[in-house]
């Protein structure tokens, strides 16, 4: 039998006790959800509405980290993006049914692989969400596809949204281990950098439709991320071989 050879790793893969998981498009499908529900209750491009609900993601958590905007939810982050989408569409839209349309991030369809992924991986780690999503979407999220999480961790915990380096640090904290023995699970390689300037040992998973099927992401392997997977079944295969 061949040996594996762990200096390749920024750390030894051995010591691994925590996975920490990035949510929205590593584990979620939020693409395909968003599009379907926008094209249930709307005479508009629901793929051009869905790209650019998320597309006004990263400057609102921007705002809040800058200070222009105080301390945010997604939830209301959300609100606050679909609301001027709503004006940019034309469409006009009564309080309930915005409210309503909101929460589809709180139903957001797993990847086909994430549940069989993290069940997996469970056995031999503790999982946990690393996600700028507030608690109560987090725990929707998870009813509403069965994810085996053995804890929710949220920006919202920290009161800080990643990259900061509080919400990394917060997960060797929570967990009484060293930063050495977390690893972020991801399909963002900012999220992973940023991970990885605070002592995580990082693991890429391809999602190269997660903004769709006619946006495909180059999801090319980066040498310094220490796992690269197709998904989250890959990575539990590659992981096998460091188990105690």
């Amino acid at each position: 039998m061949s040996t594996i050879n762990t200096h390749s790793f920024s750390h030894d893969p051995r010591n691994l006790r925590v996975l920490a998981f990035d949510v929205f498009g590593t584990v979620v499908d939020w693409f395909d959800s968003v599009r379907t529900e926008v094209n249930r209750r709307m005479d508009v491009d629901a793929a051009a509405f869905a790209s650019d609900w998320r597309a006004g993601y990263a400057p609102a958590i921007a705002a809040v980290t800058r200070g222009d905007l105080d301390w945010t939810l997604i939830d209301d982050l959300h609100r606050m993006i679909l609301d001027d989408l709503l004006s940019q569409y034309g469409v006009t839209m009564t309080e309930p049914d915005r409210y309503s349309l909101n929460r589809i991030w709180h139903f957001l369809d797993p990847w086909p692989d994430s549940a069989a992924g993290l069940r997996a991986l469970r056995p031999a780690y503790t999982l946990c969400t690393l996600s700028n999503g507030n608690l109560g979407l987090l725990t929707d999220l998870v009813r509403h596809s069965d994810l085996a999480f053995d804890c929710l961790l949220s920006a919202e915990i920290f009161r800080k949204y990643k990259p900061d380096p509080e919400t990394y640090f917060g997960v060797a904290r929570t967990f009484d281990v060293s930063p050495s023995q977390v690893m972020l699970v991801a399909a963002h390689h900012n999220d992973l950098a940023a991970a990885r300037e605070c002592g995580l040992m990082t693991a890429y998973i391809e999602r190269p439709e997660e903004f769709g099927p006619h946006a495909i992401k180059d999801v090319s392997p980066k040498p310094d991320n220490d796992f690269h997977a197709r998904d989250l079944l890959h990575l539990a295969e590659q992981l096998t071989h460091f188990r105690r």
